[in-house]
């Protein structure tokens, strides 16, 4: 099974499976889950359950205290790598903005030619709701959040 997904079948039948003083043994880390968290709490629940933990390419048995230190240390190791590419991508898009770069979805309505008009349309009040989106080709909420930023300005 894939270790992407916390909630595995098969995994599920092999944790339902072992008893108290059994080992659990997977071939790679990586095979019992895909996050730190998932793997940490596996292990608490194993430790519980009085069961040992093994790991055959990395080499990892949590029954011993060397392959305790192991799993702890490898553990650390990835949530300082996950905060400093948590800290990188934060700074890259301080970069970004401070260029004059935004984020997300581009504005439908691109010209300040056609927001105008999306706004005198709406102040007209001779058209509809949906004919002016319509017209325009964007939906009512789109509408709305242009009204709503000349409201905001005034």
């Amino acid at each position: 099974m894939t270790g992407s997904n916390a909630e595995r079948k098969g995994l599920d039948e092999a944790l339902a499976y072992i008893r108290p003083g059994d080992i659990f043994v997977v071939w790679k880390l990586d095979r019992a889950g895909r996050s730190l968290p998932h793997l940490i709490e596996l292990l608490k629940s194993l430790n519980e359950r009085t069961i040992g933990f093994m790991s055959l390419t990395e080499q990892i048995d949590t029954t011993t205290p060397g392959g305790k230190l192991i799993f702890h240390m490898m553990g650390a190791l990835a949530e300082f790598e996950r905060d400093l590419i948590r800290e990188r991508t934060n700074a890259g898009l301080a970069a970004a903005r401070a260029r004059g770069r935004r984020g997300g979805r581009p504005r439908k309505l691109k010209t300040s030619g056609k927001v105008a008009l999306a706004r005198q349309m709406f102040a007209d009040q001779s058209h509809s709701i949906p004919e002016i989106c319509a017209a325009l080709g964007i939906s009512r909420a789109t509408l709305y959040r242009y009204v709503k930023e000349v409201k905001s300005t005034e």
